[in-house]
C-alpha cells in the first residue's frame, strides 16, 4: 500500500473532502471534521499518517513500533504512524474506515443526511 492508495481509500468514504490547509499535510475531512492526515516532509514527500482511533484501538496501536500518540491530538485519541509499514494494508484500511466512521457518527443527523451518510451512533 502506498500513499495514493491511502488517499483513494479515504476519498471512497461518503462525504469525504480532501484539503491541503498547510504545506506539509493532506487532510481528509467528513462534515468539516478531520479523520486522517497524510504528513509530508519539506520536499512535499509523504512520510507518515495521522488518524483518529477508538479508545480501544488507540491502546493497541500505540504499542506497535513506529506508531505512537499523535502530536497535538493525542488527547483526542489520534495516532501517528511513521511510514506505512507498521500495519498491513487491510489493517490500515480498516482503521481508516473506522476513523471516518467515528468522526461521521459525531455529526448531527441533519449533516449526516446531507452528506449521504446513513445516520449512525458512535461505538467504542
Amino acid at each position: 500500500m502506498n500513499y495514493k492508495d491511502v488517499e483513494r481509500h479515504c476519498m471512497a468514504h461518503a462525504g469525504t473532502v480532501r484539503e491541503e490547509p498547510w504545506s506539509d499535510t493532506t487532510v481528509f475531512k467528513v462534515g468539516g471534521k478531520m479523520f486522517a492526515v497524510i504528513v509530508h516532509d519539506d520536499a512535499h514527500k509523504p512520510i507518515g499518517l495521522w488518524f483518529k482511533a477508538s479508545d480501544y484501538s488507540y491502546e493497541i496501536l500505540t504499542k506497535i513500533k513506529d506508531i505512537g500518540p499523535c502530536p497535538y491530538f493525542w488527547r483526542a485519541k489520534w495516532v501517528e504512524m511513521i511510514g506505512l509499514k507498521p500495519l498491513k494494508p487491510d489493517e490500515l484500511k480498516a482503521y481508516l474506515t473506522r476513523a471516518h466512521s467515528i468522526v461521521a457518527s459525531r455529526l448531527s443527523r441533519k449533516k449526516q443526511l446531507a452528506l449521504h451518510i446513513a445516520p449512525m451512533t458512535e461505538h467504542a
